[in-house]
């Protein structure tokens, strides 16, 4: 026997002459790297408050929707366009690599392409949920599009006192 067993599962750590990578071919496996932040919180009283652009719940990956200014929501609708996008490639990565890696299982029936038809059909669904992905994360930037638009009034009101002069001013009368 050339590979070890483990409690009725032989080990891939020993060379296997069977196991050749020519009799199964090479697959392509990208790397994710996954970012995560976490954000204290402090207590007040007797609950808990997320600290100043925390997030709603620890495992939460957006903003706490706090929406009290127009900041607040371009920045949840931002945070959720980014998130979405991501996903949206992640989830369309993962849906072509199933694909592929399920394109290789023999078709039991032996029919020409069936192999290639069966894995399309169980990967559509992983496609169909990254589109969704995508449409979540357009939505979102719609959101803000649409604030903007629905409130620009009392945007417009708050915004003109909030500006500061562009440039310094020439005083010729000082010399």
């Amino acid at each position: 026997m050339s590979g070890q067993y483990l409690g009725g599962v032989k080990s891939a750590t020993a060379k296997d002459p069977k196991n050749d990578k020519a009799k199964f071919g090479a697959s392509f496996a990208p790397a994710f790297t996954l970012n995560v932040t976490q954000s204290k919180s402090t207590t007040n009283g007797g609950g808990s408050v997320p600290a100043q652009g925390g997030r709603a719940h620890p495992e939460s990956s957006l903003p706490a929707p706090d929406f009290t200014s127009p900041a607040d929501v371009r920045n949840y609708c931002n945070a959720l366009r980014a998130l979405m996008v991501g996903i949206s490639f992640e989830v369309s990565m993962g849906a072509e690599i199933l694909k592929g890696v399920l394109s290789t299982v023999p078709d039991p029936e032996g029919r020409i392409g069936g192999s290639k038809a069966r894995a399309w059909r169980v990967s559509r669904k992983l496609t169909k949920a990254a589109d969704s992905a995508a449409a979540a994360a357009k939505n979102a930037a719609a959101c803000y599009g649409a604030f903007q638009q629905q409130y620009e009034e009392e945007i417009n009101r708050v915004k003109h006192r909030a500006r500061k002069p562009s440039a310094p001013r020439m005083d010729w009368a000082r010399q």
